[in-house]
C-alpha cells in the first residue's frame, strides 16, 4: 500500500465513520516504532506504522486509522482529544477504534549472566553486569569474590 491509497483510505473511514472529511495527508512513517501511529498537531497530517499492515494486517491498520482520526477530529472541533478527555474515550468507544496498538513480536534475547562466587564460603551471585572485585565482598562473610568462567 502507497502513500496514496493510504490517504484515501483515511478519506474513506473519516466520511464512513465520523460523517466529516479528511482534509490532510496521512503517510507510512518506518520510523516509529512503539506506536501504532500519531496524529501531528502542527499540520494536521497522520502518520502510520508500517508494521501495523504488514506484521498485523488490514483490521489492525483500520483500528489504528481510527484512533488517529479520533484526534484529529476533536482537535480541529476544539474538543478534547488526549487519552484521557471525556471526549475522546466516548468518540473512540462510538467508531469502534482501538485503544491500544498491538505490541510488534520481537527477537527475545538472551541476557548474559555473569556468575561470581565467594572463596570463603563459597556463595554463589548471578549478575547482569561486571562488578568491581575490589570493592565488593561476600554479603554472607565479607570473604573475597571470584569471578567464575561460564
Amino acid at each position: 500500500m502507497t502513500d496514496f491509497e493510504l490517504t484515501a483510505l483515511v478519506k474513506n473511514l473519516s466520511t464512513t465513520f465520523f460523517k466529516q472529511p479528511f482534509k490532510h495527508e496521512a503517510t507510512f512513517n518506518s520510523r516509529l516504532r512503539t506506536t501504532g501511529g500519531r496524529y501531528l498537531l502542527s499540520d494536521h497530517n497522520i502518520e502510520i506504522n508500517p508494521k501495523m499492515l504488514t506484521e498485523h494486517g488490514q483490521d489492525i491498520l483500520i483500528g489504528v486509522i481510527k484512533h488517529e482520526l479520533c484526534h484529529y477530529h476533536l482537535h480541529l472541533s476544539n474538543k478534547g482529544y488526549q487519552h484521557r478527555h471525556q471526549d475522546f474515550k466516548q468518540l473512540l468507544a462510538a467508531v469502534g477504534g482501538s485503544r491500544f496498538a498491538p505490541a510488534s513480536p520481537k527477537v527475545i534475547k538472551k541476557k548474559k549472566v555473569i556468575r561470581y562466587q565467594c572463596s570463603n564460603c563459597g556463595q554463589n551471585y548471578q549478575r547482569q553486569r561486571k562488578i568491581n572485585l575490589s570493592r565488593y565482598v561476600c554479603s554472607k562473610c565479607r570473604g573475597q569474590l571470584i569471578l567464575l568462567k561460564n
